[in-house]
């Protein structure tokens, strides 16, 4: 098979491929052919002509597909003056007045946002505005009846007083019938060996924390916990800690003696500076 030679054109045809370069690549070459009965020039090298003469089609940017709408001058000051209508009323009145049967209504759509043209709707209900179900009764339905709450139900996920969960780092929860002062709701959530501590011992002291002295946190019997300075918990663990936790059951009161011992004596120094 030989190669082709190049395609010429003569000047008048470059004029008028020049001047209707905008149009769909088929309509293009349709047209041309027909115009100057060129049967040795097919579609593909009316599009490379295009691209190597740099001639811009002028389409919208991203459209792959499909011919551009054309409207005329009386139908876009017509879609300008009657943009505020609900999309089917205006694509419905636009086709019965222009006699168009090639636009749908998404395209109708389309154009208005390009142009930007405003319907004055926001799709947002106004201040005061009344729901258009308000006042309504729901009607029955047996399917719907039968997953719906009925009066006096707690829901499965309801937690009352006296429920108990632990958390990630093994803490036991409990919910307490008092008031929450953050949330003002009727009960709130504490945890129970501070719950049950405070009930045998009063409230723990500024500064101080619960420690768990057998290292079993799901033990919460007040004698399971003491009250030590928030200061010697890095003693008791931690980077430069003891390793209180992990230590065997025996070497435990020494462990915290020793840490207490310690923090006693460096409070004394800071006093005395």
């Amino acid at each position: 098979m030989t190669r082709r030679g190049p395609i010429h054109y003569s000047a008048a045809e470059m004029t008028w491929l020049e001047a209707n370069r905008s149009m769909i690549i088929s309509d293009y070459h349709a047209e041309f052919v027909a115009a100057f009965g060129r049967s040795d020039v097919d579609a593909a090298h009316l599009h490379s002509l295009r691209k190597r003469k740099g001639w811009k089609v002028g389409r919208e940017p991203g459209r792959t597909k499909g011919r551009l709408l054309k409207y005329s001058a009386a139908e876009i000051a017509w879609l300008r003056e009657n943009c505020g209508l609900m999309i089917g009323e205006f694509h419905s009145a636009f086709c019965v007045q222009f006699g168009r049967v090639d636009i749908s209504a998404e395209q109708l759509n389309a154009l208005r946002k390009r142009q930007g043209w405003k319907t004055g709707r926001t799709g947002h209900f106004a201040k005061g505005a009344a729901p258009a179900n308000k006042g309504k009764k729901m009607p029955f339905n047996a399917k719907s009846a039968a997953t719906q709450f009925k009066k006096g139900q707690v829901p499965h996920t309801f937690r009352g007083a006296g429920h108990e969960s632990v958390d990630e780092d093994g803490y036991v929860w409990i919910i307490i019938d008092a008031p929450n002062p953050w949330t003002g709701a009727a009960t709130r959530r504490i945890h129970k060996h501070r719950c049950l501590w405070e009930q045998a011992n009063g409230p723990v002291p500024e500064g101080y924390v619960l420690k768990c002295l057998d290292s079993d946190k799901l033990n919460t019997d007040p004698s399971n916990w003491e009250a030590i300075p928030m200061a010697v918990l890095p003693r008791l663990n931690g980077r430069f800690g003891r390793g209180y936790d992990t230590a065997p059951a025996e070497l435990k009161p020494t462990i915290m003696a020793v840490a207490k011992l310690e923090h006693a004596s460096r409070t004394r120094r800071e006093a005395a500076r």
